[in-house]
């Protein structure tokens, strides 16, 4: 593990020896053997460990406490199980908790997967083993009538094991999305694991999905495993379904109904546990017209289907979007922009063919442009110029007036807007959103908002806001 120590926690000295032996022969240093009363130490912070391997704990009570203190300290923390066959019996809390299990005595071509697994799963976390997902989620902030709907759609299927069919433009978020269903899902402690299937030639797309064995084609110098194996237990995101091949489409479909999948070069069969999201912005009830795609794979992925709405239909969550685009440049240290009204109401009458992909290069690159200056329309590229907004802020000391320090002022559809309801959604969307990045401590999300604790709570039964969990026991 790059950057980063290996810890293990095993009560039985000279299988602790062995298995730090066979990490530092495959060169991951530091690493740290100890039993289950001397590891505390090793973990949290920056140097903390970045990897953890569990093993033998006297018996299965103590186990489960070292598991759940781990859990409290650094709860993001990828934990491999390791199991001898006989004195390691793993409970359903234990099982959803880890990323992988390993066999003692470790072997070389054993480890290596496993640390597959374990880079999946860090790619999609920060450098502190938060979810990526979280920074995600805040693309579907907004009060438009669409995206209540996404959001709506998530929270009831997200619980579920339904196969998901994401559709709209692309750039419009729907990776977003698939990655908030995991978060919420039963396995959001298993890998989330993104294919491009359109980015990957036809001929090298099985190999992708569902590994190889060594040999079975020039090139395969080793065993490989697919992303089917990795995502074991989590989620499979098939982005640019759409783009798929006839071929590759009956051994997807092959997969679904029988939940079982053989390696390229091999004939035996692999179970698979892995809960599929598809994505398109193909229409499919077109492509399966024109022969370019089975109807009975269609029927198959779209069990729930979610249309993600385009930015032009939403352009009245385009504030809090530069809002939130420009916050996250901000903490990554890249510097801030300020837009005044004009820029924003230029930009709020553009088509966004892109969606909110196009707007997040377009403030990326205006925080180049103007680092921690303010933009005003006539310092947005040309095409993103309102020719009616130029004539109405025709003074330069108009443009530079703001509602607030971010310069940002939200605009009035033209349909006109309940404000009221207006107003209720954002508020449950803020709170919402704490309670989310803070992993539902109300003390820290009270903070976040700048709320006395007891002022929150009441909001929150206002709203009726309890964490999944909470809300499926009750």
């Amino acid at each position: 593990m790059a950057n980063g120590s290996v810890l293990i926690i095993e009560d039985d000295a000279n299988q602790r020896a062995e298995i730090k032996s066979v990490l530092e022969f495959l060169e991951y240093a530091p690493v740290h053997a100890v039993d289950h009363e001397n590891w505390e130490q090793h973990l949290g912070g920056k140097d903390g460990a970045h990897i953890l391997l569990l093993g033998h704990c006297t018996e299965t009570k103590i186990l489960m406490d070292v598991f759940r203190r781990v859990k409290k300290i650094d709860p993001y923390l990828p934990i491999v199980l390791l199991v001898d066959g006989e004195r390691t019996k793993a409970n359903f809390e234990l099982e959803t908790g880890i990323i992988a299990k390993a066999n003692v005595p470790l072997r070389q071509k054993q480890l290596s997967v496993v640390l597959e697994k374990v880079n999946t799963y860090r790619e999609n976390r920060h450098e502190d083993g938060a979810p990526r997902s979280l920074e995600l989620f805040r693309s579907l902030v907004g009060s438009s009538k669409g995206i209540q709907r996404v959001r709506r759609m998530i929270e009831m299927v997200a619980p579920s094991d339904a196969n998901v069919l994401i559709t709209g433009e692309s750039g419009s978020g729907k990776e977003v999305i698939a990655r908030h269903i995991h978060y919420h899902s039963p396995r959001k402690n298993k890998p989330f694991v993104p294919i491009n299937c359109g980015a990957i030639p036809p001929d090298l797309l099985e190999s992708e999905l569902f590994g190889h064995e060594k040999g079975a084609f020039t090139g395969a110098i080793t065993t490989r495993q697919g992303r089917f194996e990795i995502a074991e237990g989590g989620t499979l995101f098939l982005d640019e379904i759409g783009d798929m091949s006839q071929p590759m489409q009956v051994k997807l479909l092959r997969v679904l109904q029988e939940r079982v999948f053989e390696r390229v070069g091999s004939n035996k069969p692999i179970k698979c546990d892995v809960r599929i999201i598809a994505a398109t912005h193909v229409n499919l009830e077109d492509a399966i017209e024109n022969g370019d795609f089975r109807e009975d794979l269609f029927y198959r992925l779209n069990v729930f289907p979610i249309e993600t709405p385009p930015l032009r239909d939403r352009v009245e969550d385009l504030p809090l979007l530069i809002n939130d685009l420009t916050e996250r440049l901000e903490h990554e240290g890249n510097g801030s922009i300020h837009l005044t009204p004009a820029a924003i109401q230029s930009l709020s009458k553009y088509d966004w063919p892109g969606n909110v992909r196009e707007l997040a290069n377009l403030i990326e690159r205006l925080s180049i442009l103007y680092p921690n200056g303010t933009v005003g329309v006539n310092d947005l590229p040309e095409k993103y110029q309102s020719e009616d907004v130029l004539e109405e802020f025709d003074g330069e000391e108009q443009e530079e007036k703001t509602i607030d320090d971010k310069g940002i002022m939200p605009r009035l559809p033209r349909g006109g807007i309940d404000l009221k309801e207006h107003l209720t959604n954002l508020e449950y969307s803020m709170i919402k959103q704490a309670l989310d990045e803070t992993n539902w401590v109300v003390a820290h999300a009270a903070k976040r908002l700048q709320l006395g604790r007891t002022t929150l709570v009441e909001k929150m039964r206002k709203y009726n806001m309890q964490r999944q969990e909470e809300a499926s026991s009750a």
